[in-house]
């Protein structure tokens, strides 16, 4: 009978084992929703003691176990799904291992939400690169969503079988209990769209981006400041001081297909994307302008700049989700044409929450258009 028990409790740690070092390629992290959480002789209040006593995450610094519902002085802190979420306090940090494809693309997205800081921002990390600065800041001045909480994502390329994440609150604060709260930490990988005959631009459709929460109906953000090398939206840089929000048609209207962008931060939310071009030679680049169906009402204006040209598209929207088609046909200068939008107008939600909100972008195509050949007078 020892025996037995003794196989089956060897039996149940190899499969823990597993579960903490398994290859993560879409979905959450093991424990990365923080549901199982210290022993309560490891906390003091909602303070962690052990820094390997969240299951599966290891911390330092000053780390808190966050129950829903719990208040801080006047201010309730939610959790955005499950019941439980970690805060991190001045210099504090969480990180996991996690085994990875090799080489791979991936993107991190997590949900997250300021306290009682103002100016908080998150260091996203991972160990184990073979680029020294290997690394994001994430603003997070701006909250994008009426419940306090927005997601976020950061995208990396794997240079190790395993590596390790780690999310650290790089602030400090006179009430070092001011620190962003952190939940739901998820993995994907990433496939690296190409161009085709097609469409001369990558990923237009923008149907390969970061992973989103099926529970989640506030869209991921992408940060600003992210080349095209390590965005989580393959083939696009964010360019602009704001972010841009990244959408699905299960909680917004799209389009076309199932993603789209939606740029929230007026004429400081943009993207871009660098083509190989003939100088000389014609183009024609086509996109969807819209409004997700989130109470974003009014005038909702895209600009788009293709080498020498531009256009201005305005989309008069109700809020119920809808969108038209525009053109801008233009003649390349070089050999690299930058294409790019922003949003023309800054825009807040109608519903009287202060959420800001923009036009949807999608569809967006690039292809050569041959000149008739001039005929001779006679």
């Amino acid at each position: 009978m020892k025996v037995c028990k003794a196989t089956v409790v060897l039996v149940l740690l190899c499969a823990i084992s597993h579960t903490a070092f398994s290859a993560v390629r879409n979905g959450l992290l093991p424990n990365g929703n923080f549901e199982y959480g210290p022993k309560p002789s490891e906390m003091k209040g909602t303070l962690v003691l052990n820094r390997k006593a969240i299951p599966n995450w290891e911390i330092s610094g000053e780390v808190e176990y966050i129950k829903s519902g719990h208040t801080q002085g006047d201010m309730l802190l939610v959790v955005p799904e499950g019941a439980f979420a970690v805060r991190l306090g001045n210099e504090a940090s969480i990180k996991q291992k996690v085994r990875m494809i090799k080489d791979g693309f991936y993107s991190l997205t997590f949900s997250a939400a300021r306290t009682c800081a103002q100016e908080e921002k998150l260091n996203v990390s991972v160990s184990r690169s073979l680029e020294p600065n290997d690394w994001g800041i994430l603003p997070m001045q701006t909250m994008y969503s009426s419940n306090g909480w927005d997601s976020y994502s950061y995208g990396f390329k794997a240079d190790a079988s395993q590596i390790e994440i780690i999310i650290h609150n790089p602030g400090v604060e006179e009430d070092p209990a001011c620190g962003p709260v952190i939940d739901s930490v998820a993995l994907k990988l990433l496939s690296l769209p190409k161009r085709t005959r097609a469409n001369l631009l990558k990923n237009g459709n923008f149907e390969e981006g970061p992973y989103v929460f099926p529970n989640a109906p506030w869209g991921v953000l992408i940060p600003p400041h992210i080349d095209d090398a390590h965005s989580p939206l393959p083939g696009w840089i964010i360019d602009s001081l704001k972010a841009v929000k990244y959408i699905d048609s299960d909680h917004f209207h799209v389009p076309e297909g199932k993603r789209a962008i939606e740029l929230v931060g007026g004429k400081e939310s943009s993207i871009a994307q660098i083509v190989r071009t003939e100088p000389g030679k014609e183009y024609v680049l086509t996109f969807a302008v819209g409004d997700a169906k989130n109470s974003c009402v009014g005038s909702l204006g895209i600009e788009a700049f293709a080498g020498n040209g531009t256009t201005k598209v305005v989309y008069v929207s109700t809020g119920s989700g809808g969108f038209k088609r525009a053109k801008l046909r233009f003649k390349a200068t070089q050999w690299r044409t930058r294409v790019m939008f922003f949003s023309t107008f800054y825009t807040m939600t109608s519903d009287n929450s202060g959420t800001l909100c923009g036009p949807t972008l999608d569809d967006v195509k690039l292809i050569s258009v041959r000149t008739p050949p001039r005929t001779r007078r006679a």
